[in-house]
């Protein structure tokens, strides 16, 4: 059993979904987030208001699942990512779960 948990800008959101569904993967859950992303090295603290971040209206995924669905989904999604055109491509991680009841 592992845990996969995927990131996307939100107008992907109908794509994350449809890479659920090739994989067989149909149990997940999913949440709005806001992704930051600094355009500069300042420091956010020092600069508290600062305008140098962008705010992306993005989305969450998570689930658990058997190693190989996770893997036929992650080959999806690199199929996926090459046609992505913004810079925003789907990102996964995975990690294993020592126990699980």
């Amino acid at each position: 059993m592992k845990l996969l948990v995927i990131t996307a800008v939100k107008s992907y959101e109908k794509h994350a979904v449809q890479l659920f569904k090739k994989a067989g993967i149909l149990a997940f859950s999913n949440a709005d987030i806001n992704g930051f992303k600094t355009m500069d090295q300042e420091d956010l603290i020092d600069n508290w208001f600062s305008s140098s971040t962008e705010n992306v209206k993005s989305v969450l995924f998570f689930t658990f699942s058997e190693e190989d669905k996770i893997d036929h989904l992650l080959e999806e999604m690199e199929i996926l990512n090459k046609t992505v055109e913004s810079g925003n491509p789907l990102r996964a991680i995975v990690l294993n779960i020592e126990k699980y009841q």
